[in-house]
């Protein structure tokens, strides 16, 4: 018990204390959180223009809005809350009680446009490798600066936005030889997702004849209607010889120069009579996304030289169900919109890497890293207490260990860093280079000659920093080898062996050293 006291008044122990206490409090454990927690709210949706939105990436996972009641039914599970979303009829009122407030809206498609994850046990995020997602790995087919590099992120993280996508991370990299990269990772989608939002340069323009008329982006386009059913609809669905077709159109407004535009463009057209007597003008206003057509429509006689601000857009959809052409249609005008909104990106993208995991195969990563930290921990302290045949020794080293782990998770929770397998080697690589430093303080220490402990402890001291020098040399170049997909290694290794050595290692060699000086 003197010893114990003696202890805890040492200032490394009181440091690794108070290290201990604010990782606790970053990672803020919660063993009892109800209902399940919004990852994303699609903006083209009436959920959205209930008030709910999409969580900040910045806001911590357990502080995120969760939803606790749908129409007075309590949800406890994703399972559970997508069935009571799916039974709600067409245009009936749906009621969500979160944990913040209470929602009221009209389920105007066949689905509400929320999206929702489990309700988080602590505030340490998890990469894809652990919940599943995608990481895309792309490559600008044209030499791009910053400036683009940062124009063609923003415009990705716009369209992701609309989508009502959470859990985005979209950063720029670069390898050792200069190539420029950007990597996406987003939770929870599939393969064809993020492909068919992020790996198209999404180039819309609307053309009378070969002139352009205007392009998606704010610089033509300052409006697009999108939950406001009378300017933004879903036509009545017709059967087809290979199932059903729907249609859909919306509006938009064009800034006063595109306007101009079609003022210029259109008074030198004629006026023609259709069959059914209707006057318009002979050319039609042609859409084309990525250089491929993909609807038209008649121009009135009424708008010949006009400067017309609202121009409606329309498209299709198809399915061999109503329900599936309604959700294609939907899909369809929804990436439409967005690239409308959002424009073209800078230079179009080559796809040089796109990893999937499902969600289930997270989960049981999870369960493997865990049994095997488990393993390894046991396996540790089998080898250090076969070497000193002392539990003196032993435990000590142990709880060290298991110290130097939850903190480097409070500092990924604290700085947000994703834990994904690449951290998770990262972490025990730290603790692998700590239990080697810790037996070098307890062989000085043991039998390190007649020199007194204070002595034995430096010279302990001086190897581990060399090696803490050379662990840090290695790592650097890691930080731009791979593209970047090797960045959070290098930075969680040289985060845990920074954090054994200034923190853990000290606290250590004083335990250590009060435990032996009978």
């Amino acid at each position: 018990m003197n010893k114990i006291i003696k202890l805890l008044k040492q200032p490394r122990v009181i440091i690794l204390l108070l290290a201990l206490i604010i990782s606790f409090l970053s990672i803020n454990h919660q063993f009892n959180q109800e209902g399940v927690t919004i990852s994303g709210i699609e903006t083209n949706s009436s959920s959205y223009e209930s008030g709910l939105r999409t969580p900040s990436s910045d806001v911590s996972p357990t502080a995120k809005e969760r939803i606790l009641e749908i129409n007075k039914v309590k949800v406890s599970s994703i399972e559970e809350f997508y069935n009571l979303t799916e039974e709600i009829p067409f245009n009936t009122t749906v009621r969500i009680k979160t944990s913040k407030r209470e929602y009221v809206f009209l389920k105007d498609t066949t689905k509400t446009g929320i999206s929702v994850t489990d309700a988080p046990k602590s505030n340490l995020r998890k990469g894809i490798d652990l919940q599943g997602g995608t990481r895309v790995l792309l490559k600008p087919l044209t030499e791009v600066n910053d400036q683009d590099l940062k124009d063609i992120i923003d415009t990705m993280e716009n369209r992701l936005n609309v989508y009502g996508l959470a859990d985005v991370t979209i950063k720029s990299s670069s390898d050792l030889e200069g190539n420029k990269f950007i990597v996406v990772e987003i939770a929870g989608t599939t393969r064809e997702e993020i492909q068919s939002i992020i790996s198209n340069q999404g180039k819309f323009e609307a053309k009378i004849g070969n002139k352009t008329v205007f392009q998606g982006g704010q610089k033509d386009i300052t409006f697009v209607c999108r939950t406001d059913g009378t300017c933004s609809r879903i036509l009545a669905c017709q059967r087809s010889s290979e199932g059903y077709f729907c249609r859909f159109e919306f509006e938009i407004s064009l800034s006063p120069q595109a306007a101009e535009g079609h003022a210029e463009i259109t008074k030198k057209l004629a006026i023609v009579s259709g069959v059914s007597g209707q006057r318009s003008l002979n050319e039609t206003i042609d859409f084309y996304l990525d250089n491929q057509q993909v609807d038209e429509l008649n121009i009135d006689a009424s708008l010949k030289g006009q400067k017309a601000t609202r121009i409606t857009i329309s498209g299709s959809g198809s399915g061999a169900t109503e329900k599936e052409a309604i959700d294609d249609t939907v899909k369809n005008r929804n990436r439409l919109q967005t690239l409308l909104i959002t424009g073209s990106l800078p230079t179009k993208l080559e796809i040089v890497k796109i990893d999937t995991l499902s969600p289930s195969l997270g989960e049981k990563f999870v369960n493997n890293a865990l049994l095997v930290g488990l393993l390894a921990t046991l396996g540790v302290a089998l080898v250090i207490f076969i070497r000193y045949r002392s539990l003196k020794i032993t435990i000590p080293t142990m709880i060290t260990v298991l110290c130097e782990i939850y903190i480097i998770l409070g500092f990924a929770a604290i700085f947000k860093q994703n834990l994904d397998l690449v951290s998770i080697a990262a972490i025990l690589a730290a603790v692998g280079t700590g239990v080697d430093d810790q037996i070098v303080i307890t062989d000085e220490i043991l039998f390190g000659g007649s020199s007194g402990l204070k002595q034995q402890i430096k010279k302990a001291f001086f190897v581990i920093l060399a090696a803490y020098a050379t662990t840090i040399a290695a790592m650097l170049p890691l930080l731009r080898a791979g593209a970047g997909l090797l960045t959070g290694f290098a930075v969680v290794t040289i985060v845990g062996v920074s954090i054994g050595v200034l923190i853990t290692r000290p606290a250590f060699g004083v335990i250590v050293r009060t435990l032996m000086e009978d």
